[in-house]
């Protein structure tokens, strides 16, 4: 046991960032509507991202997931803080709580409706699920109908699962505050 013990310690163990591809995530731009869906970028791509149009971005990673890689430290750094927006969700498959997203998803759907060249990126891990969940739900406040939103995240995100439980979240959240 204290062999292997001591095997284990002395073994560099890399921090490997997940996502499509970590060392440059391919954004998928939803058609013109300046929004970006990837997986994590990680800390030195961030700084690429600029240069791909992006202006704002929203993480939708657990806290102890940004804290571990530093990618929502990076963003705020590159961006300013002011420019990232954190919606903490876990991908559990069931309701997303929207304490946890519906502020990230206005700060989003503002920043496109006030500022004609903004282009938004929102990623999680993988950019397949909690990210493309986000993303409908922007696309919903900005006047998309539900069959429309889903088609642009799926036609430009192959990759993305609209997860029913995530889309049902966002349905609930927008038919309560419209009362």
């Amino acid at each position: 046991m204290d062999v292997l013990r001591s095997v284990r310690a002395r073994r560099a163990r890399p921090r490997v960032v997940p996502g499509p591809d970590a060392a440059s995530p391919a954004l998928s731009w939803i058609g013109d509507e300046r929004i970006a869906i990837s997986g994590v970028p990680s800390p030195q791509a961030v700084e690429r991202l600029a240069g791909q149009g992006v202006t704002h971005v929203v993480n939708c990673r657990l806290r102890a997931q940004v804290r571990w890689y530093g990618d929502l430290t990076a963003e705020r750094a590159a961006f300013g803080p002011g420019r990232v927006a954190h919606a903490p969700m876990q991908d559990h498959g069931r309701r997303q709580r929207p304490a946890v997203w519906a502020a990230a998803a206005c700060f989003a759907a503002r920043v496109l409706d006030d500022q004609p060249h903004a282009g938004v990126l929102i990623h999680c891990s993988a950019g397949r699920r909690r990210s493309a969940m986000l993303a409908y739900a922007v696309l919903r406040l900005r006047g998309h109908d539900r069959t429309r939103a889903a088609a642009l995240v799926l036609r430009y995100r192959p990759q993305a699962q609209l997860v029913p439980a995530y889309v049902h979240s966002v349905e609930r959240w927008l038919a309560a505050a419209a009362q």
